[in-house]
């Protein structure tokens, strides 16, 4: 399977974003769960966290020295497990 990419993003209010993906799912990721901590700090500056934007390579970034996985993001926003989105995982884990 091809993972989809994200097409659009957005800053919302307490650490959280908006994104769309080209698949068309589209809604809000909390990410409060980073925030402070490590790199994330500079995200207690409201004016860089609102700065953010999907690369070229389609990572959701802020910035050159913070960057998140379009894929974790995705599974953050369904629900859905990385076996669920690529079921060549399962029959990986079989071989094992």
């Amino acid at each position: 399977m091809t993972m989809t990419k994200p097409v659009e993003v957005r800053a919302l209010a307490n650490y959280r974003i908006w994104l769309r993906y080209d698949d068309g799912t589209q809604g809000e990721v909390d990410l409060t769960d980073l925030a402070g901590r490590g790199v994330f700090k500079a995200w207690d500056d409201a004016t860089f966290f609102s700065a953010v934007r999907v690369a070229s390579h389609g990572a959701v970034e802020w910035g050159s020295d913070i960057d998140l996985c379009p894929d974790s993001l995705y599974m953050r926003l369904t629900g859905r497990s990385p076996e669920e989105l690529f079921p060549a995982l399962n029959s990986a884990h079989a071989d094992a």
